[in-house]
């Protein structure tokens, strides 16, 4: 059985909306964040890290939601969710993944966790506001890829774990000054993920924090 660890409108939203695609039997533990559950003894045995989400398939662990997309799509080959091994099209979707986990989540992590960069509020701000400013770089980057191919997907026609991944972050800034929602064809984007089967189901679970994108 599959086990997704997982908290509403966390980055586990990207898997949770990955196995809803896949159609295949799983369990959701919910994480109770506001009883610091991720930080629990017997969380750190799962993810020393101490973040969400973590994935148990039969007697494998792993954290880094990139990580368990990747997995997920690999060990599911039916569900056609990644391109074929040693394409140009894998090569572009590998950079896709670690382009969305490293650069723009890692700097997303940054705008609403700025304390961890800062000793005090003023230097909080700053860095909040700094990253504020290179998402919205990196939101155009996103827009341009999509303008570039004309697919409805991230990586052009086909839709693939990528997606799940990219709406989840491009979800996050609903409530910057320029969204992602705002700006042309990434609003476009946005609308066709919550068309989704997969994409209805997890809101219809998670009910997440509103507005959806």
């Amino acid at each position: 059985m599959i086990r997704l660890h997982y908290y509403p409108g966390n980055a586990s939203m990207a898997p949770h909306i990955l196995l809803q695609e896949l159609g295949v039997p799983f369990e959701l533990v919910r994480v109770d964040r506001e009883a610091a559950a991720h930080k629990s003894a017997a969380y750190l045995k799962l993810n020393p890290n101490g973040l969400i989400p973590v994935l148990e398939d039969g007697d494998q662990v792993l954290y880094e939601t990139a990580a368990i997309l990747l997995h997920l799509a690999d060990t599911h080959p039916e569900a056609v969710l990644a391109p074929g091994v040693g394409t140009p099209e894998r090569a572009q979707y590998y950079k896709w993944m670690l382009w969305l986990s490293n650069t723009l989540q890692a700097m997303l992590i940054h705008y609403f966790y700025p304390d961890r960069m800062a000793d005090d509020a003023t230097g909080a701000a700053a860095v909040k506001a700094h990253a504020e400013a290179a998402i919205g770089r990196m939101l155009d980057q996103l827009d341009a890829q999509l303008a570039t191919h004309q697919g409805p997907w991230l990586l052009g026609t086909d839709y693939s774990a990528a997606d799940a991944l990219a709406f989840v972050l491009c979800r996050w800034t609903r409530g910057f000054a320029r969204p992602a929602r705002s700006l042309p064809q990434l609003g476009a984007y946005l609308q066709r993920m919550l068309a989704r089967p997969a994409v209805q189901k997890v809101f219809a679970v998670e009910q997440p924090a509103m507005p959806a994108v």
